[in-house]
């Protein structure tokens, strides 16, 4: 009653009062209850009844309950208050926990691309090293294994960079041979060659307000070194056979597999063009140095595979897991992709065994595909589940 009216209420002798129900059955039934009186006050925060107050006495025969009334007002006020104040601080707790989630997450967004997959430490280490590259106008050296996504990396600093807007223009230094190499990233003048009946911009033009990738630069041959040089120097070229320079505004990111340092020693790489390069060097982990981030991988690489290929593959068995953690992978995350779809591919369930990976030195292995033994029926399954980036 002293909650619903937000008045204070006193009972002289609770044995004597009909709406005193006793139903704590704290107080027992014997004659005590006679001489027992009850005080109860609302206890009150802006006007509004949080609560109660109670407390017994002995009665003494007709003395007033007023004065007592007054104290456990006085007390009443002083647990509203601190209630108040309790309130504020969760409130301002729960701000500051909010506060702290939505920047872990703004942090997270900044710092771990979309376009890569990993939560370890280091690739953790290689995320603050894009967000610190990203927004100056250095030269960057990827290294790292074969497989390890250089070119991930390569995509998601020149997404976060000032020149996000501009091209990015990529060419493999080890897929050309030198004249080719040196003709795509310079380009030439009509005649400069047998069918060269045009002229042709290269890479470096192409590239002009962006990014320039120079994957496997470790493989580029001497006589373009020098004049690749050049171009970071001077941030000009001349085109094959031509004779007016041209200017250049590009971001290079160079990115190789090879011990750089070896080859300046044995003189097949220039050592003034390594320094030039070297500005901002970034090592990407090998997978078996971030072994903690394979099932996230693998999940990725489970629903990208499922997909294209029309398999309703969605589990992998603990076994199989536990396969995938323990291999070396030499190939890194490519060879991961590779093992993932293949085991997709020979699965006639919907969860992936440990027998449908390849076990290296064995031949006769289940995972070796048997056309006569593979399924021809291409089973249908959802395909409106997203596929988040490579």
């Amino acid at each position: 009653k002293v909650v619903e009216s937000g008045e204070p209420m006193a009972v002289p002798g609770i044995g004597e009062e009909p709406i005193f129900l006793n139903r704590t059955g704290a107080r027992g039934r014997d004659s005590r209850r006679s001489r027992i009186s009850f005080i109860c006050v609302p206890i009150k925060m802006d006007r509004q009844t949080i609560g109660a107050l109670g407390t017994d006495r002995l009665s003494r025969g007709n003395v007033s309950l007023d004065e007592d009334m007054r104290f456990l007002t006085i007390i009443s006020s002083i647990i509203a208050q601190t209630v108040a104040t309790y309130r504020i601080r969760e409130r301002e707790k729960e701000k500051l926990q909010f506060e702290n989630t939505e920047l872990k997450r703004e942090l997270a967004k900044r710092f771990h691309p979309g376009n890569i997959i990993g939560e370890s430490k280091r690739m953790k280490e290689v995320y603050a090293a894009i967000d610190m590259v990203s927004q100056t106008r250095s030269t960057v050296l990827l290294r790292g294994e074969t497989g390890t996504g250089k070119e991930l990396v390569a995509h998601a600093i020149h997404y976060a960079s000032l020149r996000s807007k501009g091209p990015f223009i990529k060419i493999s230094c080890a897929a050309l041979p030198g004249t080719l190499l040196e003709s795509e990233l310079f380009g030439y003048e009509k005649g400069a060659f047998t069918g060269a009946v045009s002229g042709k911009p290269g890479r470096f033009e192409m590239a002009d307000g962006g990014t320039l990738f120079l994957d496997e630069i470790g493989d580029i041959p001497p006589s373009i070194q020098t004049k690749l040089l050049r171009v970071l120097q001077e941030k000009e070229f001349e085109r094959m056979g031509g004779t007016r320079p041209l200017k250049v505004d590009i971001r290079l990111i160079a990115a190789t597999n090879r011990d750089l340092e070896t080859a300046v020693r044995e003189g097949k790489f220039r050592e003034d063009l390594y320094y030039r390069l070297n500005v901002v060097p970034i090592l990407l982990p090998s997978l078996r140095d971030r072994r903690e981030d394979i099932p996230l991988l693998v999940v990725h690489f489970l629903k990208k595979a499922g997909m294209e290929n029309g398999k309703p593959v969605k589990y992998i068995s603990d076994a199989a897991m536990t396969y995938l953690m323990s291999y070396a992978w030499p190939g890194n995350i490519r060879e991961l992709e590779n093992a993932v779809e293949r085991a997709v591919i020979l699965c006639k369930s919907d969860t992936i065994e440990e027998d449908l990976f390849p076990i290296p030195g064995q031949k006769d292995h289940p995972a070796a595909i048997d056309l006569k033994t593979a399924p021809r029926k291409v089973p249908e399954i959802n395909t409106d589940e997203d596929i988040p980036p490579e």
